[in-house]
């Protein structure tokens, strides 16, 4: 039977505000997933969005729309990055699914009716931004320990759950398994911040916020939204349903993938409730570091700082590639810890391992092929020289990444595999195919050597396919290879004699990094002007004539708006869902002053659709749909006369 691998991420608060920080957790997740896949084992890796609460309560109030309506095009934006990062999760779950709300609702009854729920009343100081409540002792500088905002004195009528009574089991749990929570520094903060001063029973219910699950036993009050988001993990395998196959294939969960700042909700509290419930806790939990930029977290705070050191995900991706994105989060970061970004340390990266080492390796053995054997892969020969050493660490590398991702050590993983490109590139060197190709009589050698310079790419690209999910598969199909295959194909000598090896253009182009650096303040520059201005076009007069190429090199498109919001912080802006043809695209147009959200959905509009993305006011808008304006500056839409399907050209 085949091993099982049950792995998560936490399930995302869905802001919109999206920076590179954000990526991290599911690149990681999402590696680890690929390659316990490719293992043979079969594996669920979920992950998702968090979507009750005050927080989403209050903003879609300001926004004059309903909480649904409000969260809907987020979680959409959400998919939509992931997509961009090529994430391959077996389920995006979201709070808001019928199947989640009433998995937690059976979860608060059975705790209810073994007497770990109890009615109380709640005094303390709540940070709305991470829907936490603290004690006074717990505040730094009377702020929350967590984001070092404001937190407000409630008082209401509750739930409570009795978290107190499993300290003593909890402090066990770490005794007799300290591999339970990583990196082991993670257990001393538990203990020594929380455990050894005592828990207190938690509150698991709110009256003031109606944006939640209503509690079976008492509808008045709603799910506090920690426990409402914890029981994703098993909700999403149908427990305590009829179909509860998957629940009873994986659980317990494998691994918790979470950052530092979510740890005592993933160790302390989700293994408390799970031990009254009487289900197994996880097999492990793991608080992974911050990415930081100049030593401190990203938050919406430092959002005009990330956006002008390019960490913005949509346009590293549309730059660099998903690839590059992945390859530096999984590569630069050292695990456990935190990590700094940079534009230039990014750059630095991507073209040191993935232009100079990799890219070279695969560019130069292509080539010999090409030049020497008309683009047909020689026969391998005898080893000799050099030829034992690369072939042995080829053959050794599976075990030493597998013990790697065991240890979910993913840049040593990485690491252990260039170290093998590096090796070959040296191997050139040392073998001068160059020179070899220059006397017929030494032909069946440089057959050799080029047999083993391609088994070597093709074992690489085998181990990379997790880590570089597009450039490795492309890799594996130039040289006439499954680009499925999985681990069982890494043996030596799988290559067959005469396969045809295409010579593919630069896997990873090397990057001019200052001319890069400098069309970064170029971007950031526009985005800001943007962002100043009202975003809508200006009256034609006084513009200069254009020929008919410039203008043939705009692209407008009919485009359906299928939801509609005020964008946050702005009088001027509203955020448009646009169906495209079988494309959506998110934009923001500067006409809230002449349109309401509720009166632009199901309107036909002209879109030109090849602008570049920009972010206003921290949202994307990928597009912008053309009014008209009169002498008083009163806008009108432009749209067809007659009914034309979305997607339509407008020439």
């Amino acid at each position: 039977m085949a091993k099982k691998y049950y792995i998560t991420t936490p399930i995302y608060y869905p802001s919109g505000n999206w920076h590179i920080g954000h990526c991290y957790t599911t690149v990681i997740c999402d590696a680890l997933a690929r390659f316990h896949k490719m293992k043979g084992e079969e594996v669920f890796f979920l992950t998702g969005t968090d979507e009750h609460g005050q927080k989403v309560e209050k903003e879609a109030k300001a926004r004059g729309v309903s909480p649904m309506e409000f969260v809907d095009p987020l979680v959409a934006q959400l998919k939509d990055m992931w997509r961009l990062l090529d994430i391959s999760y077996d389920r995006f779950i979201r709070t808001t699914d019928a199947d989640h709300v009433a998995c937690v609702q059976k979860i608060y009854q059975k705790l209810y009716e073994s007497g770990d729920i109890y009615k109380s009343e709640y005094t303390g100081r709540y940070c709305t931004p991470c829907e936490a409540f603290w004690t006074e002792t717990q505040l730094k500088n009377g702020r929350c320990p967590d984001c070092g905002r404001e937190v407000t004195l409630q008082k209401e009528e509750s739930y409570f759950f009795r978290l107190s009574k499993y300290a003593p089991r909890i402090l066990k749990l770490y005794e007799d398994n300290p591999e339970f929570l990583q990196p082991g520094s993670r257990i001393n903060e538990m203990v020594n911040n929380f455990l050894k001063a005592g828990l207190q029973d938690l509150c698991v219910s709110r009256t003031t916020v109606k944006w939640g699950v209503p509690l079976p036993f008492d509808p008045k009050h709603c799910a506090y939204v920690w426990i409402d988001a914890l029981s994703n993990y098993i909700s999403a395998l149908g427990y305590a349903t009829q179909h509860d196959e998957l629940y009873r294939k994986f659980w317990p969960a494998d691994l918790h993938m979470v950052g530092k700042e979510i740890v005592r909700f993933h160790a302390i509290i989700w293994p408390a409730i799970l031990m009254a419930l009487g289900e197994p806790v996880p097999k492990q939990i793991y608080g992974h570091g911050w990415l930081l930029i100049d030593g401190e977290k990203l938050s919406k705070s430092k959002q005009e700082e990330a956006r002008r050191q390019l960490t913005d995900p949509y346009q590293l991706v549309k730059r660099y590639g998903s690839d590059a994105v992945r390859y530096y989060l999984l590569r630069e970061i050292p695990f456990g810890s935190d990590g700094e970004y940079t534009t230039e340390r990014f750059l630095g990266r991507v073209n040191a391992d993935l232009a100079n080492d990799l890219g070279n390796l695969v560019s130069r053995t292509q080539a010999m092929i090409a030049q020497n054997f008309g683009g047909k892969l020689p026969a391998r020969g005898p080893a000799e020289g050099p030829d034992a050493e690369l072939i042995a660490m080829c053959e050794a590398l599976f075990g030493k990444v597998d013990a790697d991702m065991a240890a979910l050590n993913a840049p040593e993983a990485l690491s252990d595999i260039f170290a093998v490109v590096d090796r070959a590139n040296k191997y050139i060197d040392e073998t001068t195919p160059w020179l070899l190709a220059k006397d017929p009589a030494k032909k069946a050698r440089l057959g050799a050597v080029l047999y083993n310079l391609a088994e070597t790419v093709r074992i690489c690209a085998i181990l990379l396919k997790p880590f570089l999910t597009k450039a490795a598969a492309a890799v594996l199909k130039s040289f006439s290879f499954d680009e499925n295959a999985g681990f069982d194909t890494l043996a030596f000598g799988k290559l067959k004699e005469g396969a045809a090896v295409e010579k593919l253009p630069p896997v990873f182009p090397r990057i001019d990094i200052k001319k890069q650096l400098e069309e970064v303040e170029k971007l950031v520059a526009e985005q800001q002007n943007a962002a100043r201005s009202s975003a809508h076009p200006a009256a034609a007069s006084g513009k200069a004539p254009v020929s008919i190429d410039d203008f043939s090199a705009i692209e407008l498109k009919v485009g359906e708006v299928i939801a509609c919001e005020k964008v946050a912080k702005s009088e001027k802006l509203l955020h448009e869902t646009v169906k495209i043809g079988t494309e959506v695209r998110s934009v923001v147009s500067g006409i809230a002053k002449f349109y309401t959200p509720e009166e632009m959905v199901g309107k036909k509009v002209v879109v030109v659709t090849n602008l570049k993305p920009v972010k206003l006011c921290g949202v994307l808008s990928e597009g912008m749909i053309l009014c008209a304006e009169d002498a008083s500056g009163n806008l009108a839409l432009v749209s067809p006369e007659r009914d034309v399907a979305s997607g339509g050209t407008v020439r």
